[in-house]
């Protein structure tokens, strides 16, 4: 990445005030603002879709890449009854307290987590609360636990067309207790780091304070990151997802927004949001990778771009399995779709993104300075006691000139972008 340095005069900035108290005693010991996440997909991950498989061929490039923190899509054995595909959904729990057959065995897991944590990386697991699969162990045991349909079978989630899930009820105190003691297994027994919670949102926010607080009776700190975009979830998770900014970004690629619409997204999230809640920024993921098809399908030109972005904003930079490999195809799903790693172009750009995310403190804070976003160039700033980051963002065809406060001009390529450090 280029480095120039650069003179600037500050415009001023708009000051947001909080909205949204925390009601958890959340420990943030263990994550940072210099923390990125890489999302693991066993099964593509290799021909063989296995633990061993993935630490032995992967692992030590993934370090060598800088990262952080490794999020394992669901690691659990998968329903039968109601099975999409093959394979099934990963997003159909047949029993938490099981290791998937397909993937290995507890001590395989537990292997690559040690393996990890020597490696300086956290282990964090896929966790399913809203909902379990339809022949999971719980339905034949304490029907009691689900919401059930008119013919008092468990119903599927409302609003939704899983039919291959069964949604569970949060009003049954039972279920509550019985579900945080299955997380406290994983902690327990593959001394994991925390967990992504998906649709956490469609889960009662107070049951996820009350969870947060058992599951750090067992090991502290952990760190929870909750699919979900409200501001109220950070009462009891560390980070949520950015989902705004990853449809502002696909947008702007598209020719559909401006540089206009992402900044009045972050004057909003700066009002809407405490000023340590990390929002989770990225260009994939397994659900977008899917159902919306690659980075290279939705912002084409702009992929390396959007992912400068993304690091460079307030916020915790993800990676999806692949994208180093500049994987161009949707994964399948409920299939075996193996990602090619034959070779990886990608690795040193997400490296040295990494790198650059570890060692300047400006990243690590929230506070942003927004310069301009006229012409549909955005520029903006980032400022620690220790340095400046002046970041310029083309979203034009052609080469734009900009002009800043004491008479500099840069001028920046057509889908391009120019970071300058002070």
């Amino acid at each position: 990445m280029k480095k120039l340095l650069y003179l600037l005069l500050s415009a001023a900035m708009v000051s947001c005030g909080n909205v949204n108290e925390k009601t958890a005693e959340i420990s943030t010991e263990n994550v940072n603002g210099k923390d990125n996440i890489y999302e693991v997909n066993i099964r593509q991950y290799t021909q063989e879709g296995t633990f061993k498989a993935f630490e032995d061929n992967h692992l030590e490039r993934l370090k060598e890449q800088n990262v952080d923190i490794l999020w394992l899509m669901p690691i659990f054995p998968i329903s039968e009854e109601g099975r999409k595909g093959t394979l099934g959904s990963y997003y159909a729990v047949k029993n938490y307290t099981e290791v998937n057959p397909e993937f290995g065995t507890l001590n395989d897991l537990q292997n690559l987590v040690n393996h990890a944590h020597k490696l300086g990386m956290k282990v964090i697991l896929d966790w399913v609360a809203n909902h379990t699969g339809k022949d999971n162990v719980w339905t034949k045991e304490h029907k009691d636990f689900y919401n059930l349909d008119s013919l008092g079978n468990p119903a599927i989630p409302e609003g939704t067309d899983w039919d291959d899930v069964a949604d569970l009820n949060y009003d049954n105190p039972q279920m509550r207790k019985a579900m945080i003691e299955a997380m406290k297994f994983w902690l327990k027994n593959a001394d994991i780091d925390g967990f992504r919670c998906d649709v956490a949102g469609m889960v009662p926010t107070d049951f996820w304070v009350e969870c947060r607080k058992e599951l750090e009776t067992v090991k502290k700190p952990i760190f929870m990151l909750a699919e979900d975009d409200k501001p109220e979830i950070h009462k009891a998770f560390d980070a949520s997802y950015n989902w705004k900014l990853h449809h502002v970004l696909n947008k702007i690629a598209q020719g559909k927004n401006t540089a206009d619409s992402l900044a009045a997204l972050i004057l909003k999230e700066e009002k809407d949001f405490q000023k340590n809640d990390i929002l989770m920024n990225f260009t994939s993921n397994h659900d977008e990778n899917s159902w919306s098809k690659s980075e290279y399908d939705r912002m084409g030109d702009y992929v390396k771009s959007m992912a400068v972005l993304t690091y460079f904003l307030p916020g915790m930079p993800l990676c999806y399995s692949g994208q180093e490999a500049a994987n161009r195809k949707a994964l399948e799903f409920f299939e075996k779709d193996v990602i090619d790693f034959s070779n990886v172009p990608l690795k040193d750009f997400y490296a040295e993104l990494n790198k650059t995310k570890h060692s300047h403190s400006a990243l690590w804070n929230n506070d942003i300075k927004i310069i301009s976003s006229n012409d549909n160039v955005f520029v903006f700033e980032r400022q620690s006691k220790d340095e400046k980051i002046l970041c310029i963002f083309n979203f034009n065809e052609g080469e734009k000139e900009v002009s800043l406060e004491g008479g500099k001009n840069i001028k920046v390529e057509g889908k391009g972008y120019k970071i300058m450090f002070e």
